[in-house]
């Protein structure tokens, strides 16, 4: 059985791939409430640890809590330790952990050298849960996943809501992924816990063309047939930003992903924004 620990945005997306595979899923939130995928049985968290227990699976979705510690090893770190058929975690870490690299190309094999309190908070948690399985020899993969979009979360999404800014900054790029294709790499993953070295690997859930967020934008108000806004210049855009928001601006970076589809044997659905979005345009 696979266990989503958190249904989240990319929870739901693969607990629902997963369903669709034939695969037997549960899933976790703090309150259930509707709107999982249908097949997915849903259990409230605090109550999580028999299916813990009894998951050959496990996905960990949820973040550090704010003192760094993870929340799934914080509750139920005696039933991950106790679960007999346990063969496989994966953990969504986040690309944050590399910190700047002045737009140079981060991969698998890159030291970290997290520059955010956050991103430091996630190194610890992979550390915690590599701690936590070396005993088992339980094969664990550390998902470092790039910025995430899809349905109802896109710039196509942003430009009819008219929330949507080119900000300009030359040489800044950021890395994406769509939430479909980490839902089939983490299924890909998933299925090669029997047949794999174990221990713990870095996979990379980005896609093939970091862009600038101008141009993105750009192309989302190609594709809806609209004026796309004017270029911003960054320092009047930072002006406005959310402290969170100034945090991704303050790193640079390009991710690869290539030694991470050749091992998983797939190649990307969307390979860049451009087909992703189009997708998404329906």
């Amino acid at each position: 059985m696979l266990l989503v620990l958190g249904l989240g945005y990319s929870g739901m997306a693969v607990a629902r791939a997963a369903v669709a595979a034939g695969l037997p899923v549960a899933g976790t939130m703090r309150v259930p409430r509707p709107g999982a995928p249908e097949g997915v049985r849903v259990l409230p968290f605090a109550e999580a640890g028999p299916a813990i227990r009894a998951a050959t699976h496990l996905l960990v979705t949820a973040g550090p809590e704010e003192a760094g510690a993870d929340p799934v090893l914080s509750t139920h770190a005696a039933a991950v330790a106790a679960a007999p058929g346990l063969r496989w975690v994966g953990y969504m870490s986040t690309t944050g952990v590399y910190g700047d690299r002045a737009g140079g190309w981060v991969e698998e094999d890159t030291a970290p050298a997290p520059g955010q309190e956050r991103s430091r908070r996630r190194l610890e948690a992979e550390a915690a849960w590599r701690a936590a399985l070396a005993p088992r020899g339980v094969a664990l993969d550390l998902l470092r996943t790039a910025g995430i979009y899809g349905p109802g979360r896109n710039a196509l999404e942003d430009l009819r809501a008219g929330r949507a800014r080119r900000v300009d900054r030359p040489g800044q790029m950021f890395s994406r992924i769509h939430v479909g294709d980490i839902a089939r790499a983490v299924l890909a993953a998933a299925a090669q816990s029997g047949g794999r070295p174990e221990g713990a690997r870095v996979l990379h859930l980005a896609d093939d063309l970091p862009a600038a967020n101008a141009d993105v934008v750009a192309e989302a108000a190609r594709l809806l047939g609209v004026e796309a806004p004017p270029l911003l210049p960054f320092e009047a855009a930072f002006a406005a930003m959310s402290p969170m928001a100034r945090s991704f601006w303050a790193e640079n970076r390009r991710i690869s992903s290539a030694r991470t589809q050749a091992r998983l044997g797939l190649v990307w659905r969307y390979p860049s924004y451009r087909e992703g979005l189009r997708a998404l345009l329906g």
